[in-house]
Order: structure tokens, then sequence, then C-alpha cells
């Protein structure tokens, strides 16, 4: 029981029992000087030497094949398939995401938090994926400063989502308040004027910042209209990202700020490959600006194969109740799984595209659970979900990961401190992921990546190609 968490935990104590991060992770550089605390001129100092990297890539290795595309890939959503640079991030199948070649529990060790032994705040987050570099907590703070500067929201954004029937779903009322931002797009005004190629990332960098600084305040403010009879709690100069974000949702308690601080940093930031990563990158190649360019991203979020299934997981979770009880029994529970797979649905949060493990960002939610709320029947629940649910779908044998991802226990936790509504929670994991997508696309402009333009055939040409294949 539990095996890929205490694999993980273990991992941990052996990075905690290291002399120094830095010696098991070379790369790192970790700041220490308080003096230059702007992100844009740490940007400015990187970005040629990364374009100088790029153009000796290609030139020197452009030619190599980087493996063989099978017609399994072409009829399997691309699964598998390299073709997508994403600098931010890279998962790996076994142990996870890392963010700029930091795991999770390394991020959590490295990133300067609140206070002593918290969270990492999402900020410090959103420097490592934009430099590559640990930020200092001067810095940290710096950037929350700047970026509660730029969180003003027009009040035509406010009145397009108020011209929606409050009944539309979030996401549908946060993509449309996205959309009314586009309107200040400072990278559409530059484009316009006539702006070099080489300086696309300047208006990118500032629209994606004043995107992330802008999307807690539009999602709360659907949150709040939807749910608290809008009646609006306007932001706290004095709290950092994700305290902030808690805050205007009405959520105040320091334990629920702190779990706003880790659901954000955990679920920034993903590779490339994700629908919604990719669509944001797909969009953006086109040179549609970040607001264009995120807006298309949460539509793909909202998909039930992606960011909704946070929604469906506590749904089921409490389907499980009402028909069980909270002190349900490992076979009830068995009996219940198997219940939901013979007719036809899948156990939501269990699995992953590309993860063969547990997922690292279901493993820190569990540890928060267990610090903070280990009492809880729905912690409980999902307890006795991680005994049962992996030995199922591994019976089955149609999954190659039967272990729980991120979505298998956010909901569970923001219901813990009051936050119900699970038809609200995607628009939870869009605000999160402004922070990785508006990174990448900073990048994408400062390295000058083209338009995407794969090709696609028909099963004609498929079919035909494989029976000149077989036969010569």
């Amino acid at each position: 029981m539990f095996r890929s968490v205490s694999l993980l935990s273990k991992l941990r104590s052996r990075i905690g029992q290291q002399s120094s991060l830095k010696d098991s992770v070379r790369w790192l550089q970790i700041q220490s000087s308080s003096s230059d605390l702007d992100l844009r001129s740490q940007l400015e100092e990187l970005i040629p030497e990364k374009q100088d990297r790029l153009k000796k890539l290609k030139a020197e290795h452009g030619k190599v094949q980087l493996g063989n595309i099978s017609v399994d890939m072409v009829l399997g959503g691309m699964r598998g398939m390299t073709g997508l640079l994403w600098e931010t991030s890279l998962l790996d199948p076994d142990e996870g995401i890392r963010f700029r070649g930091l795991s999770i529990p390394e991020c959590q060790k490295v990133l300067p938090a609140a206070k002593p032994g918290g969270e990492p705040l999402p900020e410090g987050l959103l420097w490592l994926l934009l430099t590559g570099k640990v930020p200092s907590k001067e810095q940290v703070d710096a950037l929350s400063k700047e970026l509660r500067s730029r969180a003003t929201v027009p009040d035509y954004a406010y009145k397009a989502i108020d011209a929606l029937p409050i009944t539309a779903h979030p996401m549908t009322q946060f993509a449309t308040g996205v959309m009314a931002l586009q309107v200040q797009s400072e990278f559409q005004k530059a484009y316009e004027k006539g702006i070099h190629k080489s300086k696309y990332w300047e208006p990118t960098y500032e629209d994606s910042l004043n995107l992330i600084a802008r999307v807690p305040v539009v999602a709360a403010y659907v949150y709040r209209r939807i749910y608290k009879d809008g009646q609006i709690v306007p932001l706290d100069d004095s709290l950092d990202y994700g305290a902030n974000f808690s805050h205007m949702l009405g959520f105040d308690s320091p334990k629920m700020l702190e779990l706003m601080r880790l659901y954000v940093t955990i679920h920034s930031d993903h590779e490339g490959g994700n629908v919604s990563a990719h669509t944001g990158h797909l969009v953006a190649s086109a040179l549609s600006d970040p607001y264009l360019s995120f807006a298309a991203a949460l539509n793909g979020l909202a998909g039930p194969l992606h960011g909704l299934a946070n929604q469906e997981v506590l749904l089921w979770i409490k389907s499980v109740v009402d028909e069980c009880g909270e002190n349900i029994t490992i076979e009830q529970l068995k009996e219940y799984v198997w219940k939901t797979l013979k007719g036809g649905k899948v156990v939501p949060g269990f699995g992953h595209g590309v993860l063969r493990n547990t997922d690292p960002r279901y493993t820190c939610q569990r540890e928060f659970a267990l610090k903070h709320l280990p009492d809880d029947p729905l912690f409980q629940l999902v307890s006795k979900l991680y005994e049962v649910v992996p030995p199922i779908l591994t019976e089955l044998g149609k999954v190659k990961n039967p272990w729980p991802n991120v979505d298998a226990h956010s909901g569970v936790l923001l219901n813990h401190f009051g936050l119900t509504e699970a038809r609200y929670f995607t628009v939870l994991f869009g605000v999160s992921r402004s922070i990785g997508i508006g990174s990448q696309l900073i990048w994408d402009r400062a390295l000058g990546l083209p338009l995407e333009r794969p090709k696609s055939v028909t099963m004609d040409w498929l079919e035909s190609y494989c029976k000149k294949a077989a036969s010569s």
C-alpha cells in the first residue's frame, strides 16, 4: 500500500540528507544577490545566450532523427511522438514533472515560501520557469508586488462576463473574461505599429505578466458572481499571488492560503504536449497574442479528458459516499469501482497519458492532507481508493498506468476548506496554468519559434503507404 508514495518520500528524505542541493542539481544557479529584483532585466541578459544556443543546435544537429513515427502514433493522438520544443518543464514517465530540472520535492525545498517550512510561492516558480534560476525571497517579493500592480481588470471585462447567463459553466465565463482582456494587448498594438520580430518577446512579456496578474481577479469574480450573490472581495495589497487568489475567492484561513500556494505551483506547467499547453503554443505560433492563445488553451482545459477531470473526481467520490456511506469498507469500495467500470465509465483521477507511476503532484497533496487534515472522511476515502483502484485497473490489463494523478486529490483538499463547488475547480486549474503557458510563450517569441504546421494524412494514404512498405 502506498508504495509509490513511500518511494517518493524516501527520495525526498535522501535529498534532505544531502549536504547541498546544488551538488545534486549541478546546473542550478541559486541567486543570492538582491541587487537586481527586476525579472525582465534577467531575461534581457539570458535571451541572447539562448538564441545562440538554439542556432548552434539547429546548425550542428538539425538532421539528427529523434525516432520513428508509427501508424499507431498517427491514429493514437500522437502519443509518444517527439515534436515540440518546451523549455520550462519536462515530464519523465517514471518520476513525473521537473520544472527547469527540479522535481516537485526539490521545488518545495528551495523555492521561497511565505513562512518557514511553508509551501512554495507561485511567484518563485514563475521566476524559475522564465530564468532557470531559483530566486531569492527578495526577488520573489518584488515580483509579487509587480504582479499586484498589474492586476487591474477593466470594467468592460466584467460586463462581458455579466452578459452571460449566471448558469453558464464557470470555464465559459472565465474564458470570456480572458478574451475581453485582449483589448489591452501590448503585442497587438506593437505588431500593428510594425515592431521588428527580434523584439516580439518584449510586448509578449508585458502581455503575459499582465495576464498572469489579472486571471485570479477574473476567476474570483466568476466564483463570487455564481456562488456568492455577486459580493466581490477586492485584492489585498499585502498578500502574495496564491494567498490573494484564495482571499478574493473568500477563503482566508492560513491553511487554505497555503493550499492555494501549493495548488497553483504544482498545476502551473506539465510540459508542452498536454491539450492546454499545446493549444496555447499552437495558437501563439500564428503570432496570436497571449490573451488569444491562453483563451484557446482554456477551452482545451475545459474538456472532460483534460482539466475538467478534477471536477469529475470529487463528484464521483461524493457519489460513493451517497451510496455507501463515509465508513465504506475496502470490499464495498471494490464493488463500487467494479460497478463503475462495468458501466462503461472510468474511475476519474487514475491513469495518465505519459506517467507510469503515481503522479508526484498527487503525492505532495497527500502529504499536505496528512499534515493538515488527516481525519477528513473524504481524505480517508481517497487513501482507500489508492489501495483499491490500482490493482483492479492492473487486473483489467487495459491501462498502462493504474496510479492516481493530480486530479485524484485536489478536490478533496479544496472541499475540506469550504470550496465545495466542484463545477468551478477547472477554473482554479486555469489560473495556475497561466504561469506555465505564459512563461513558454515569452520564450517562444524570444527564440523566434516558427508557425506550427504538422503534416496530416488520410486513411487512404495510410493504407497505400503500408501496402507499399509491406511489398518493398
